[in-house]
This record gives structure tokens, C-alpha cells and sequence, in this order.
């Protein structure tokens, strides 16, 4: 990024001297000596240079009117304005428009390199920051959730209508993979916080004692190790969006917590005695069912419904296989680009491969199989052999074994339930024999079995008793 300096100077000598000096350090530099060109440089060609380096009365007008008219623009850049008789109501007024410094002529060069070199640090930060914000509002759309199928249809059409809408919590569920974290940032960067801060946490990843630090920062002195006061994430996102993802797993204190922040939207950090008031965006995420968590006691029932006010459920990719058109070429030409790999050509039993898995883990299962069939493709050819894919098993008819229709018992090897589709059996049934048969695998054992099944074992528990299935005493 170049540095652009633009001088407005009415004396000549002067702005002679300070534009040879600064292109002596090799910066770019404009120099115009009425309000007349500045404007038109500035407002009619709409250039933006890094800083601007000017006097503040001006044969033709005042440079803070200008300044006033270009702030408007919304253009980036850090003013130092040069005076020799500037009255405090101009400083006062300078500082209120943004300008970086008010110096007094005559001006010692040493102190204005310094200055001029700090305006350009700030500018490049600034200008550094809107671009990604850009980019980034660019990247994270409704449309970047690709898919042609129904129901990517009504996932788009509901980030579509959330964006719009003003809300101060919401849920996105789903299994793990689906895009949580996507859909949150195109929440985000989609609606009218795009402009603030996008604070991302994952509430597993922190232990417990640490976490309720990073929420709500902490004063010194509150704990062993914490010399200074810090600002947590809530103060950090202030004006924007807080991402709390994994928020099943967040402690039952700190919900209570986060429940007054949502109410109240103030806080206090840990050790401190003062409310801190924020305007923040709270979206949450989670692969558990926590309408399940709060009747076992896990998750907090007025939390549940405060951030339930809106709730965005995203499908697993195996109930979207449809959407594999589309994701699977987006995948290959990203890695492709980022590996200098040409990857064009994908064969049928690449793409029956590909439909016949079951995707357990989703969009991001998806996304890795294909990285790692990029990088090791040695031509064109989508390689079959680095799929390493396990078709969907298709089960024979289960065998009668009573009302239901099911053995309820795996068939040989014990890793299958035989189930039947014909709507003779309903869903709780299923997920009664599921469970039944999952316990008689595992010998009974609830820990091992709750492993088996990607749960908790309060979770289980739960449905043990929900469906009273009989556990051995010593179970």
C-alpha cells in the first residue's frame, strides 16, 4: 500500500518545502494550495490518499468544512492540520470530526515525521480492516449457502429473512458439520451490525473456570494471575455479534449469567463492582437437542427461551445429497487454486461414490474428502482410490419378530439395526429399539453405550427411562 500524502498549503514556500521533504523519504505526494482543488481532488475525483496534511484557513475557505464534507464520504484517512493562529473552538472542532492531530506553524520536522508516520500506521489499519470487512461481507451471504434442493432452498430464505430482522439472540442447530459457524457470519456480515465486530468463542474449548474471564473480562487483582484488567469478549463485541458456539456445554452458572446480559445487556467483569452496558448481538449455536437438556435439568429453561425467540435448524448433508452437484465442483476449484492443482474432470463412479455415503460428518466431512483428493490427484482426473469411502449399507428386509416389525438385535458383526420404513413402526419406537439394541451390544454398560451413540450419559439415561427399558441391577 503506497503512502499517499496529500498537502494543502497556501503559502508556497512552505508547501514546497514539505513536499520536497516528505517525497525525499519516498511518499507520494499532492500538493494544492486552495479549498477550491482540495475539494475537487478529494470530493469530485473522490481520491483517497493516507493522510492529509493541511493548513486550516485557507484563502477560499476552511479546511474544516472540508473535512466535514469528506467524512460524510465515509473515506479513510488521518488529517493533521497546520495552523498559525488556530482559536481553540477550531482544535475543539477538528478533534470532533476525527482529524489525528492539530499542530501549531511553525512546526518542528522531527515532531511532524513523527506524526505524519503514526496518521499513516492508523490509516493503513483502518483501510486494512474495512477491506477484509468488505470481503468478508462479499464472501458471507444468504447464496454462500450453496445448494439447489429444497431444503437448502429454505435455509437461504430464512438466513434471507434473519438478516433483515433486528433480533438480539438466536439458535442455529445442527449436527456437527452442517455450517453453523457459516450461517452465523453470514448472519452477521449480512445484516446491519456488518460494520462492528464479529466475536467468535467456542464454549467447549475453555474450562470452565476460565470461561466466565473471557466472557466478561476481569479487573485486576480478582484472581491468582490476572495483573491487569482485562476486557472480555462481551465488551469486545459491543455494537456487533457475539458466536457462541457449542452452547450446550456452557456451564449452568454461567447461564444465569448470560441470561442477565440478554435481559439487561450489562454486566459486571469478574472482580469488578461497576455495570458495564453493551449493545450486542448474541447468536448461538449447538449440535444437541436442547429442548432434551432442559428436562434433564442440563440447561436452563428461561435461557432456552430467550434465545429461542428465533431458531434456524440446518439439514444434514445426507438429506441434500442433491446439493452435491454444486458443493463438490465449489470444493474442487477452491482446492485447486489454493494447491496449483487442475483438477476438471469428475467420473461417474466418483459421483456414485459420493451419493451412496452417508456423510456423517456433514458439509465438513465433505469439504476434507475432497481436499485430500486434490492434493494427491496426479492429472486432471478426480482420483477415485483417495475418496476412501464406505457406501451406505442397504439393509435386508428385517425379519418379523412381532408388533413393530423388528428384531430390535444387530445381524451379524453387531453394527446394524434392521429397521423397517413401511410406516409400521413410528419414530420413538425406532429410537426405543435403537437404544435397547445399542445396551445389549455394549453388555448394558450406559457409558460405553452413550459413546456408541454420540450422546451424554444423562442424555441416555433420560431416554432409558423415558421408554422403560429395564437395565440389569448391576447396569
Amino acid at each position: 500500500m503506497p503512502s499517499t500524502l496529500l498537502i494543502i498549503e497556501d503559502e508556497a514556500l512552505i508547501g514546497t518545502e514539505l513536499k520536497r521533504h516528505f517525497e525525499r523519504d519516498g511518499w507520494s505526494v499532492t500538493l494544492v494550495d486552495t479549498y477550491r482543488g482540495a475539494r475537487r481532488l478529494l470530493v469530485e475525483q473522490m481520491q483517497a490518499p493516507l493522510a492529509v496534511l493541511s493548513d486550516m484557513n485557507l484563502p477560499d475557505g476552511n479546511a474544516l468544512d472540508l473535512l466535514d464534507e469528506v467524512r460524510q464520504q465515509n473515506t479513510i484517512g488521518e488529517w493533521i492540520f497546520l495552523t498559525g493562529y488556530g482559536s481553540v473552538a477550531d482544535s475543539v472542532r477538528a478533534l470532533r470530526l476525527g482529524a489525528y492531530d492539530f499542530l501549531e506553524k511553525p512546526v518542528d520536522f522531527d515532531r511532524l515525521d513523527l506524526v505524519i508516520a503514526g496518521a499513516m500506521r492508523s490509516a493503513r489499519a483502518q483501510r486494512r480492516l474495512r477491506d477484509q470487512q468488505s470481503a468478508q461481507s462479499v464472501r458471507y451471504t444468504p447464496d454462500g449457502f450453496v445448494g439447489h434442493g429444497s431444503a437448502a432452498r429454505r435455509t437461504r430464505d430464512m438466513l434471507t429473512r434473519l438478516a433483515c430482522a433486528p433480533f438480539t439472540a438466536l439458535v442455529i442447530s445442527g449436527e456437527t458439520g452442517t455450517g453453523k459457524g457459516v450461517a452465523a457470519r453470514i448472519l452477521h456480515h449480512s445484516g446491519p451490525r456488518n460494520d462492528a465486530p464479529l466475536v467468535e468463542v467456542n464454549c467447549a474449548a475453555l474450562p470452565k473456570d476460565l470461561l466466565e474471564s473471557e466472557l466478561f473480562g476481569h479487573e485486576a487483582g480478582a484472581f491468582t494471575g490476572a495483573k491487569a484488567r482485562r476486557r472480555g469478549l462481551f465488551e469486545q463485541a459491543d455494537g456487533g455479534t457475539l458466536f457462541l458456539d457449542e452452547i450446550g456445554e456452557l456451564p449452568t452458572d454461567l447461564q444465569a449469567k448470560l441470561l442477565k446480559v440478554l435481559e439487561e445487556q450489562s454486566f459486571r467483569r469478574v472482580g469488578g463492582d461497576r455495570e458495564i452496558s453493551v449493545d450486542v448481538q448474541v447468536i448461538a449455536a449447538t449440535n444437541r437437542d436442547l429442548a432434551s437438556r432442559v428436562a434433564e435439568g442440563g440447561f436452563r429453561s428461561d435461557l432456552y427461551h430467550r434465545l429461542c425467540v428465533f431458531q434456524l435448524q440446518l439439514p444434514p448433508l445426507r438429506e441434500r445429497i442433491e446439493d452435491l452437484d454444486e458443493l463438490v465442483p465449489l470444493f474442487v476449484s477452491e482446492f485447486n487454486a489454493k494447491s496449483g492443482k487442475a483438477v476438471a474432470r469428475i467420473g461417474d463412479r466418483v459421483w456414485e461414490t459420493l451419493r451412496s455415503h452417508s456423510w456423517p460428518g456433514n458439509v465438513r466431512e465433505l469439504r476434507n474428502v475432497i481436499e485430500r483428493c486434490v492434493l494427491f490427484a496426479d492429472d486432471e482426473n478426480f482420483p477415485l482410490q483417495w475418496l476412501q469411502l464406505q457406501p451406505v449399507a442397504h439393509a435386508p428386509t428385517a425379519e418379523r419378530a412381532g408388533p413393530g416389525g423388528a428384531s430390535g438385535r444387530p445381524p451379524a458383526g453387531g453394527q446394524w439395526v434392521n429397521l423397517p420404513l413401511d410406516g409400521s413402526m413410528g419414530l420413538e419406537e425406532m429410537d426405543r429399539v435403537i437404544i435397547g439394541a445399542a445396551l445389549e451390544q455394549n453388555h448394558f454398560n450406559v457409558a460405553a453405550t452413550a459413546r456408541a451413540l454420540n450422546t451424554t450419559r444423562d442424555t441416555l439415561r433420560y431416554r432409558i427411562q423415558k421408554y422403560g427399558i429395564a437395565l440389569p441391577e448391576n447396569a
